[in-house]
């Protein structure tokens, strides 16, 4: 029988308290793992009463990904608490759509520092502990990384570097540790209804755009949270260096901007 129990595992969020990283967060808990949790919010939100009530062991730590000293405090506390870390899924991040005419150098220099920089010191933080306990490394990319609109620079650029990260982690880091990526494509989170609502008509612009799509909808969150625990299974222990696009078929179409 097809089962994956990580029961016994650490896994450590970014991003966490809603969209795709609460998702995660709770597929994570659903599989047995204890979870550590962060966003930037001084509240949880409700999550970790939500993944208790999954059967797991949880704790919540405010962070701002974009600084070094809350990186060290996250995995400094994960490790008090849990004992240390199995699994890092970096999910951490923010559209930064300002254009490459329009994006300031104060623009620029946030989308690097919260879309990039973050996720290598926080990978680099987790090493220690992740290499004693053949750990996976999963990271979040975007389809911005293989194709993207117009608008959407400089996070875009962002999440392209991200697929590199990942295999520079991949081969730097093993084989005590495994390092792969997902790009998400449209999921429906509060972050892509902000994407619509930025729209005349949001309605009608979320409608052609699910048009756009084979499968005929939008991604769900607990579906890129189901591919983390996959990926961070027994199962994929052979995937390494590769982001995988998760995009309901979107990039498979000649399709008009």
């Amino acid at each position: 029988m097809f089962q994956i129990d990580l029961s016994g595992k650490t896994v450590l969020v970014s991003g966490a308290t809603s969209g795709i990283g609460r998702g995660i967060a709770c597929q994570m808990a659903h599989a047995g793992a204890r979870v550590s949790c962060c966003a930037t919010t001084a509240e949880d939100l409700g999550l970790v009463a939500e993944l208790e009530s999954l059967g797991a062991e949880a704790i919540y730590i405010p962070c701002d990904v974009t600084k070094e000293e809350d990186l060290e405090q996250l995995v400094k506390k994960t490790v008090g608490a849990f004992g240390g870390i199995d699994i890092l899924v970096s999910n951490a991040g923010q559209n930064v759509f300002t254009g490459a005419e329009k994006t300031t150098s104060e623009d620029w220099q946030f989308n690097l520092d919260l879309n990039l920089t973050a996720h290598w010191r926080l990978a680099k933080l987790c090493k220690p502990y992740l290499e004693q306990k053949s750990g996976v490394i999963i990271i979040m990319s975007s389809n911005h990384a293989f194709g993207s609109i117009s608008g959407c620079f400089p996070y875009n650029l962002a999440k392209t570097a991200l697929t590199g990260l990942v295999r520079s982690l991949a081969t730097e880091w093993a084989p005590a540790i495994r390092t792969v990526g997902i790009a998400p494509g449209f999921i429906d989170t509060p972050g892509n209804q902000e994407w619509f609502n930025a729209f005349a008509d949001a309605a009608a612009e979320r409608e052609r755009t699910v048009a756009l799509h084979p499968v005929k909808r939008l991604g769900a969150t607990d579906e890129i949270g189901g591919w983390c625990v996959f990926l961070a299974s027994d199962y994929a222990a052979f995937a390494s260096g590769t982001t995988y696009l998760v995009d309901g078929g979107r990039s498979a179409l000649l399709q008009d901007d």
